[in-house]
């Protein structure tokens, strides 16, 4: 049996966090319209709402730096429950994000997205900002970009791909729910012989243990 921690890189975008709901809800709100009524977004690019390159970064800088949406985007269902589980059970969160976008805003960026973590109750040991996921050493990645997903399995990574429209062509493992990741997450820890030791009912809720750490003031678990 390894005594190695098993380490889970995690998207933030589309994995942890609902960020096509924040863009929709933030072009919805600049075009003056319902945000139901911009469709489904299929395409990773977003040109089903009518965006070329130049329009979708325009967007996406005006939703992180005006309306915020690093801070108060929704949570994708089950993340936190599932990933103080896993790290109950000995699993090492690393949250890889490439949010660092342009040469601006960084320091929105980041301290929106400490701030979202922790109002969230989301475990995490690491908290890494860049881009080229490839060079973040895990043991397993949960991410929904399909440029990702093909450049960590071009380096030899076990990916789970988060179930989103523009990545169905992707083979898996796939999760189509954090109960899904959780599974395959204890199967790959397995694997490497890790014992997982699961969280005992009833004791504690985890996602509490970072709002008392902040009203003392602490570092978040």
């Amino acid at each position: 049996m390894t005594t190695e921690p098993f380490v889970l890189g995690v998207d933030l975008d589309g994995v942890c966090g609902d960020y096509i709901a924040a863009l929709r809800a933030v072009l919805a709100d600049e075009r003056g319209v319902a945000p139901e009524s911009l469709g489904p977004a299929d395409s990773w690019e977003l040109t089903e709402w009518g965006l070329d390159r130049a329009g979708f970064d325009r967007l996406h800088r005006s939703a992180v730096l005006d309306h915020r949406i690093f801070a108060n985007m929704p949570m994708v269902e089950g993340c936190a429950d599932v990933l103080w589980r896993l790290s109950d059970a000995g699993v090492w969160i690393r949250i890889i994000t490439h949010r660092l976008f342009g040469n601006w805003g960084h320091q929105v960026a980041v301290a929106d997205t400490v701030a979202w973590l922790d109002s969230r109750g989301i475990p995490y040991r690491d908290l890494c900002f860049l881009g080229a996921k490839p060079q973040v050493e895990a043991q397993a990645y949960v991410d929904d970009g399909p440029h990702n997903v093909e450049a960590l399995r071009a380096s030899g990574n076990e990916v789970i791909v988060f179930d989103q429209p523009y990545n169905r062509d992707l083979p898996g493992p796939r999760a189509m729910s954090w109960l899904d990741v959780e599974h395959l997450v204890t199967e790959l820890a397995a694997a490497r012989g890790l014992a997982l030791q699961r969280q005992l009912p009833g004791l504690d809720d985890p996602r509490a243990r970072i709002g008392r750490r902040l009203d003392r003031s602490g570092p978040p678990a």
